[in-house]
């Protein structure tokens, strides 16, 4: 008689069943067995014995003071900014930092760290978040002061020291709030002295600091400091294809940050001293063949209006007046001029030498403050 398919496919259903319980039962029975596969230990197995560090060596020593000293005078800045018209609103978040200047509770940054800011909170040495306003912005120069508005006791303002005697190879060390991450030190040396370095509105900022202590954004505005933790420059930029550091940070000189911080502390602004004329661009000066400041426009009412100074016209062909001395001083392009007028200051008489066509002729001129007008 042939076998029922049926009784075949339940005799294999239960042998498989019965298969999969002596399976269980052997797991289960050796459980421990198999944990003690992946967690068993040597027998008398002791950790290795620990050497003793000892001191630190001087300069490690020398290096961990400064920060322990430093690191109460250094602010981390926190900005908020609203972009953006009507429904397409945003608040943007931004980070820098800063020092503390004075027991006041003024504390210098750079110019870009809080400018358009509507928000601006300052965290000190283990501080909570603390509110802060603007009082003074130097674009020019990239600084900027701002002032807690609840100032707390016992501020530390930082040491400041001078640039002018620095030399190259010299230890700095900067700390400051790179990507956020505040009460960073990175160390380094004065790779190069007496560097240029362009602000957003063309000019340029002289005597500008070069190190190789890594910079990298949010360190804007912090200070760079010098082996016994005086100030001597302001952290402001980095020359990197990537956006971090490359090992070519920059830093405004302290003894122009000596000068131009009283002044913003004093009246917000930088007294810009100019006689009133708009100059051709160094590129379109060079295709007309000019050597020498091309005076493209003149303000009416101003120094250079009174002195009788013409501008160019190329439309009608009209030929104007180029500045090609300023005191017996060649001067080639704006910012040498721009230099040449902040030397003698606002208030003080300027004797230019101008040229129209053919034609050399000394005017003198009276300086005047461009922001205040």
């Amino acid at each position: 008689m042939k076998p029922n398919p049926n009784q075949r496919g339940a005799s294999a259903t239960a042998l498989l069943a019965f298969v999969l319980f002596v399976a269980l039962l052997y797991v289960l029975y050796n459980q421990s067995s198999i944990e003690n596969l992946f967690t068993s230990r040597p027998e008398n197995v002791t950790p290795r014995v620990v050497e003793a560090r000892g001191d630190l060596a001087a300069g490690e020593k020398s290096v961990v003071e400064l920060f322990e000293v430093s690191k109460a005078s250094v602010a981390y800045i926190f900005t908020e900014s609203v972009q953006g018209q009507l429904f397409f609103r945003r608040v943007a978040e931004g980070t820098g930092s800063g020092f503390i200047w004075d027991d006041a509770g003024h504390i210098v940054t750079n110019a870009h760290v809080v400018e358009g800011a509507s928000r601006i909170r300052v965290q000190l040495d283990d501080s909570e978040p603390l509110p802060a306003r603007l009082v003074g912005i130097a674009p020019s120069y990239d600084l900027a002061v701002i002032r807690l508005v609840n100032k707390p006791a016992n501020l530390r303002p930082i040491p400041v020291g001078t640039s002018g005697d620095l030399l190259v190879g010299q230890s700095v060390f900067a700390i400051g709030n790179p990507f956020g991450l505040s009460k960073t030190l990175t160390a380094g040396i004065v790779s190069a002295l007496g560097r240029t370095l362009p602000v957003s509105n063309g000019r340029e900022i002289p005597d500008v600091i070069q190190t190789d202590a890594a910079i990298n954004p949010g360190n804007s505005g912090g200070p760079l400091l010098d082996s016994a933790g005086r100030l001597i420059g302001v952290n402001t930029a980095i020359l990197s294809q990537s956006g971090s550091s490359a090992g070519v940070g920059f830093a405004i000189p302290v003894d122009l940050v000596n000068q131009i911080v009283p002044q913003l502390i004093e009246r917000g602004t930088l007294p810009r001293p100019g006689i009133g004329i708009a100059v051709a661009d160094e590129s379109l000066a060079r295709r007309l063949g000019i050597r020498g400041i091309a005076i493209m426009g003149v303000e009416p009412g101003s120094p250079a209006a009174q002195a009788g100074l013409k501008p160019f016209d190329l439309q009608a062909g009209v030929v104007g007046d180029i500045i090609i001395a300023v005191d017996r001083k060649p001067v080639a392009n704006v910012l040498q001029l721009s230099k040449a007028l902040e030397a003698i200051g606002v208030g003080g008489k300027a004797n230019l030498l101008v040229m129209r066509g053919d034609d050399t002729r000394e005017v003198a001129v009276t300086i005047v403050d461009l922001e205040a007008r």
